[in-house]
């Protein structure tokens, strides 16, 4: 590190650098004044963006790269442009400090962080490394009293994966620009976790459903306690049939995902007519307890969270996505409510659990408080144990009640708070109990019900906290079923026996929560970015979601079957678990990062060709090298095409998905419709393609133009119906004699089916000129992007419908010009639909029609739907988790008074200078010749500095 040899003078200054601003605010008011905080924000270096950002003396692969793969893969770094002007601020105060503290984040990527600083700040000052996990008075002023160094393993263990991760976007990203569309990306976890969501589609697409029928009775026994009225003890209990002569009745599970009983399986499956039979035969039966089986109940409490089980618990309870989840953690981190929140530990501090227990105490009783403090194994693999579970921060815990948070703040400090409390709480203890009940129908078939019940005697850290579950009919731990108090031999009598009909469902979608559950059960990625990674895979259009559920796109099934096909280590669950591990030994010194790259980009040994380097049996390793090489035998409409069935294939196309039918005879021309973007994949069958297929569709011919003669035709493109004319073939089409047709689109009233050629010719017609002012200024009515309007020079006003562009009168447009122009906002429009109460804010949520489309609403909050959101099928709760991710956002940032304030500088700065031209002029000439001194320094430290990474993209 930078000298750290001689001490700092007693009284100096000493300049502290974390990531964010609210964090240097933050830990500011924790220390005295001769310290000053400031923020990086965030990485204030890294692997350029594109070529232009790259040095001039690198040329090549390094220049597209931005990695120097013949020189052990030497990464060129580069600062942000944005971060330029910061970086010049931090040499200012770092210029007046004695003493530099490093603050940054106590993971893999706040190091590199610190260690950037450190390379581009170049300090000749005492540099320490200040660490802590929790915002709090005694933990900053502890972390400046015992620094550390930097931690050179750490460095080189993100910049290992973050060249990793730049080779094979950058490598396989152009692939899938060649062979499937523009603009896409392929990046080493978020192209597996979009196989995991098409794999899951693809099940739901072949899955075929099973029938199957059984019965449910409801029995009565008049217990003692049932007849005195005890609630404890209910007259009545429902049991469901579970064999028939001794042979188990058929259930779900039984089936196959095709609709077929599993071979080896020797059940009673019942149909619908075979049910109701039994049933009938069962109604006189007399019924007699054959066997009660008591056992002990014990449910042991949650560990604490780290950050995968509190994404997929404020998925679960608050509907957060794991992105809105992360920003909320990091507003209650940086201003010192929890600790820090990327973490794999479950393990509390003495300090955390001395504070846990004694709420236990005070808030619950001390029958609750276990007599030794709970210790929790952390069960993630190569876990970066340096941090605690997530908890809330300080010695002693704050109630939510005490923190003064609202909204989507306090409500995860709440679930936080009380997941750390109930950690150190006792046993939920019980019993559960399995009744067998037993009778003879009429036709001597012998039945044979079961009914379990469960019933919790001390609640113990029940009472703090419950977890829920993925699958909303699951039942949670807290539920009780209660049965009547009944004995072996007891006689019960059926009071309804009622047949029911089963259907096996597909495999459930994945959710946010479920998807990240999967990839660390996989041990995929690591999961402080699976945050990152899920907000990938929907922002570039691989996955939308439909409620809660994730659904792969089509152009998803593209991407990944050209993966699958060419590049199936690259996609292989074991293949990418194994990766991380090779790069946790990195971390721990156990292997070394250049000859790992080298296997990885180049193969083992730098020999073979595409199919060894991908498919070797060798080293897990391959050539990825040789793989992007080698495109020739890639498919591009094979990849992109899929069947549906009887001939009809949907093919994903550079402009979206459609299907085709082939012509019936050879030469002959087939037939398209375009696929709606948001068509879940697993919906397109057969019957709804031919409804496609059968759609208008195509050139309609609406008749020639009466003045120009040019045939009018009515189409339907990508952004609705339209009409257009049809120029000659040798109408010049480019070049400044270019002739463009005319093009209108149809309005909301007008459809393919019954547009005219009038309709067409007055669409093509406008703007229409409505007449001119008495101060001669023109008119016109127009059709616009947000619906109908009049303008004049610059000034326009809307109109109420589309019929008034064709029929307002001039001395009307000139009674609306006539009338104030409304500055704010229009008389509100009803709301589109009524969603109901916002959990946080509990104010009504509803959908309503705005400028730029429709958009949920609170009356505090707004946030537009997205792309895969419809009006009529939102539901409740994907209203309010698009408001949370808004509110997690925070307000936009102005910048329009910070150009006007430059602009205002600029010309002050132009005055001055024109005043003293002559000073300037030798000013200038000083300037120049020690400008070129100080670049000569700057390029011969640019060329000798080491090189390391900064973000993590995977």
């Amino acid at each position: 590190m930078s000298p750290t040899t001689s001490e700092t003078a007693q009284g100096g200054r000493r300049l502290v650098i974390v990531e964010s601003p609210a964090k240097a605010k933050t830990i500011k008011g924790y220390l005295g004044p001769g310290y000053v905080v400031e923020a990086s924000v965030g990485h204030i270096r890294d692997l350029p963006n594109g070529a232009a950002e790259v040095p001039d003396k690198y040329t090549g692969e390094v220049r597209r790269l931005g990695v120097d793969v013949d020189h052990d893969f030497q990464p060129v770094y580069v600062v942000n442009s944005d971060k330029k002007s910061q970086v010049k601020k931090l040499k200012e105060l770092l210029a007046d400090s004695d003493e530099l503290f490093l603050a940054t984040d106590e993971d893999r990527e706040g190091e590199a962080i610190a260690w950037h600083l450190q390379e581009v700040l170049k300090p000749k000052v005492p540099v320490r490394r200040m660490v802590f996990h929790e915002i709090t008075k005694d933990a900053i002023r502890a972390a400046v009293a015992n620094p550390r160094e930097l931690n050179q393993r750490l460095v080189d263990a993100q910049e290992t994966r973050r060249i990793l991760d730049r080779l094979y976007g950058y490598e396989v990203s152009p692939v899938l620009w060649k062979k499937v569309m523009r603009g896409l990306s392929a990046g080493r976890v978020q192209s597996v976790a979009t196989r995991l969501v098409v794999e899951r589609e693809r099940e739901r697409i072949a899955f075929r459903s099973a029938e199957y029928w059984d019965l449910t009775g409801t029995f009565s026994h008049p217990s003692p306690a049932a007849l005195k009225g005890d609630v404890g003890d209910p007259g009545t209990f429902g049991a469901r049939l579970t064999a028939v002569d001794g042979l188990r009745v058929a259930q779900g599970r039984d089936f196959t995902s095709l609709g077929q009983l599993k071979d080896g399986v020797n059940v009673l499956h019942l149909d619908e007519a075979g049910a109701r039979s039994l049933a009938a035969a069962l109604a006189d039966t007399a019924f007699t307890v054959r066997s009660v089986e008591s056992k002990p109940y014990r449910r042991s409490p949650y560990a604490p969270f780290r950050t995968t089980t509190l994404q997929q618990e404020a998925s679960r309870k608050l509907g957060f996505g794991a992105k809105a989840t992360m920003q909320v953690a990091q507003k209650l981190y940086e201003n010192g409510y929890i600790t820090y929140m990327r973490t794999d530990s479950t393990i509390l501090s003495d300090t955390a659990v001395a504070a846990a227990r004694a709420q236990v105490t005070q808030l619950y009783g001390a029958d609750y408080l276990p007599d030794k403090p709970r210790t929790y194994a952390g069960k993630v693999k190569n876990a970066q144990e340096a941090h605690e579970a997530i908890r809330p921060s300080g010695d002693r815990f704050r109630t939510p009640a005490e923190t003064g948070l609202t909204g989507d703040q306090f409500r995860l400090y709440e679930l936080i708070w009380k997941r750390t409390v109930a950690s150190q709480m006792k046993d939920a203890i019980g019993n559960s109990v399995t009744v067998k009940i037993g009778g003879q129908a009429s036709d001597g078939r012998d039945a044979e019900f079961s009914a379990s019940g469960k019933t919790i005697t001390f609640h113990g850290f029940m009472k703090a906290y419950v977890e829920g579950a993925d699958d909303p009919n699951a039942e949670l731990d807290d539920r009780e079923r209660r049965l009547p108090q009944v004995a072996e031999g007891d006689r019960l009598t059926a009071e309804e026996i009622t047949a029911d009909g089963h259907a096996t469902k597909p495999p459930a979608r994945y959710t946010e929560a479920s998807l990240v559950k999967e990839l660390e059960e996989r041990e995929i990625g690591r999961p402080s970015t699976y945050a990152t990674i899920l907000g990938t895979i929907l922002d570039r259009g691989y996955v939308f979601k439909k409620g809660t559920a994730l659904v792969p796109s089509f152009l998803s099934f593209a991407v990944v079957n050209l993966l699958e096909k060419h590049f199936g280590r690259l996609v292989d669950y074991d293949f990418t678990a194994k990766m991380e591990d090779d790069l946790d030994r990195i971390a721990r010194g156990e292997a070394e990062a250049v000859p790992w790259l080298k296997r990885f980009y180049f193969g083992e040994g730098a020999q073979g060709g595409a199919a060894e380097a991908g498919n070797g049996d060798g080293d897990h390793l391959g050539g990825l090298k040789e793989l992007v090489t080698d495109l020739g035998a890639i498919d591009a409409r094979e990849i992109s095409s899929f069947p549906v069935g009887d001939g009809i294939v949907l093919r994903v196309g550079r402009y979206g998905p459609y299907v085709e039918r082939p012509a019936e005879v050879e030469g002959g021309t087939g037939r398209r419709a375009d696929v709606p973007d948001d068509l879940p994949p697993d919906e397109l069958t057969v019957a709804y393609a031919e409804e496609l297929l059968a759609k208008p569709s195509g050139e309609f011919e609406l008749g020639p133009d009466p003045e120009t003669g040019r045939m009018i035709v009515a189409k339907d493109g990508r952004y609705g119906p339209y009409v257009t004319e049809v120029l000659p073939e040798d109408t010049p089409k480019s070049g400044k004699n270019a002739i463009k047709p005319r093009t209108a689109s149809l309005l909301k009233s007008m459809s393919l089916d019954t547009v005219t050629l009038e309709d067409a010719l007055k669409l093509m017609s406008l703007p229409r000129v409505v007449g001119v002012d008495p101060e001669g200024v023109e008119i016109t009515a127009q059709n616009g992007r947000y619906g109908p309007y009049l303008k004049k020079g610059t000034d326009s006003r809307s109109l109420e419908t589309e019929e008034q562009i064709f029929t307002i009168t001039l001395e009307e447009a000139l009674a609306i010009y006539a009338q104030p122009k409304q500055r704010g906002r229009a008389a509100a429009k009803p709301p589109l639909k009524e969603l109901g109460t916002d959990p946080v804010s509990e104010r009504p949520v509803v959908v309503k029609d705005g400028r730029f489309g429709p958009y949920v609403t609170d009356g505090e909050t707004n946030a537009t739907l997205r792309r895969d959101d419809d009006v009529e099928t939102i539901t409740p709760e994907r209203g309010y988790e698009l408001l949370a991710e808004k509110r997690a956002k925070g307000p936009a940032k102005k910048t329009a008074k910070k150009a006007a304030a430059k602009k205002t500088a600029a010309k002050k700065t132009a005055a001055k200078k024109t005043a003293a031209k002559k000073t300037a002029a030798k000013k200038t000439a000083a300037k120049k010749t020690t400008a070129k001194k100080t670049a000569a320094k700057t390029t011969a430290k640019k060329a000798t500095a080491a090189r390391k990474p900064s973000a993590n993209a995977e």
